[in-house]
């Protein structure tokens, strides 16, 4: 797959959104540079193995961007790339000389992809993965969230963004992608009452909720009608309830009702 051969991308985007979005783009046949700042990437000290991995086939440098030597490397990476892609507040790209009005003006052909924390009027607003969770209703207190779901979300809109922006490379185009915003989406489900305490998917459906086994957990999604009807026909129940699974569901372990359901193509598995 290699679509976007042929393009050139310069990202200074740090931390997880940037460097999950251009390791996606760099399959796709990009080839990707980076400037990081003289301390590097976080996400380098953080997790070595995994920012290696993400930097893969991709030409990763460092400067100091607010010196005039560093200005000079950024002037040259920018005057033979195609896209641009950010990951800092505007007031600190316009300090660079990167908002977009001057850089569009100074680069007519090359398209900007800005990763912000929060949309228009607050993209000044400083954040990260858990706050912006926080504020689409995605944390349960006192318990961390245990995947980065406004970082991916976010990087997944980066793509996407980046895909379109490039479509038409006849002149340079600007998209802005807000983190928070990109967290909102994946909410919805929430918003829309699916995943609330008593929702069909938030545990007011017995054919889709965890159960206690023996010495375990296991995830029951019986959702369609089919699969329902079919996990009641197996377990003798005829119109099973929350507390019959309960009891009927401690008797196994989780992988024994893992072995048993795989035999009877129901979509049970043991949480790990």
């Amino acid at each position: 797959m290699h679509s976007l051969r042929g393009i050139r991308i310069l990202t200074l985007a740090v931390n997880l959104p940037g460097p999950l979005a251009v390791a996606r783009l760099r399959q796709f046949g990009a080839e990707i540079t980076k400037i990081e700042p003289l301390g590097g990437d976080p996400l380098a000290y953080a997790k070595p193995d995994w920012y290696r991995e993400l930097h893969d086939g991709i030409e990763v440098s460092r400067c100091d961007l607010k010196t005039p030597d560093g200005g000079a490397v950024l002037e040259s990476r920018l005057a033979s790339a195609d896209l641009l892609i950010t990951a800092s507040r505007p007031a600190a790209l316009a300090r660079l000389g990167l908002a977009w009005p001057e850089l569009h003006i100074n680069y007519p052909r090359l398209s900007h992809v800005a990763i912000v924390g929060h949309e228009s009027p607050d993209e000044e607003t400083p954040g990260h993965d858990l706050t912006y969770q926080a504020e689409c209703g995605l944390v349960a207190p006192p318990s961390l969230p245990r995947a980065c779901i406004a970082d991916w979300a976010g990087a997944q809109e980066v793509v996407i963004s980046a895909l379109s922006v490039l479509f038409d490379r006849s002149k340079g185009r600007f998209a802005q992608v807000s983190l928070v915003g990109a967290a909102r989406k994946f909410a919805e489900p929430l918003s829309r009452g699916l995943t609330v305490p008593d929702g069909i998917l938030g545990g007011g459906f017995p054919g889709y909720n965890l159960y206690r086994a023996r010495e375990g957990w296991i995830a029951v999604a019986a959702l369609e009608p089919h699969f329902w009807r079919r996990l009641a026909d197996e377990l003798r129940i005829t119109s099973p309830t929350r507390e019959e699974l309960e009891t009927v569901f401690l008797e196994r372990s989780p992988e024994d009702w893992e072995a048993w359901a795989r035999e009877r193509d129901l979509p049970i598995v043991r949480v790990r």
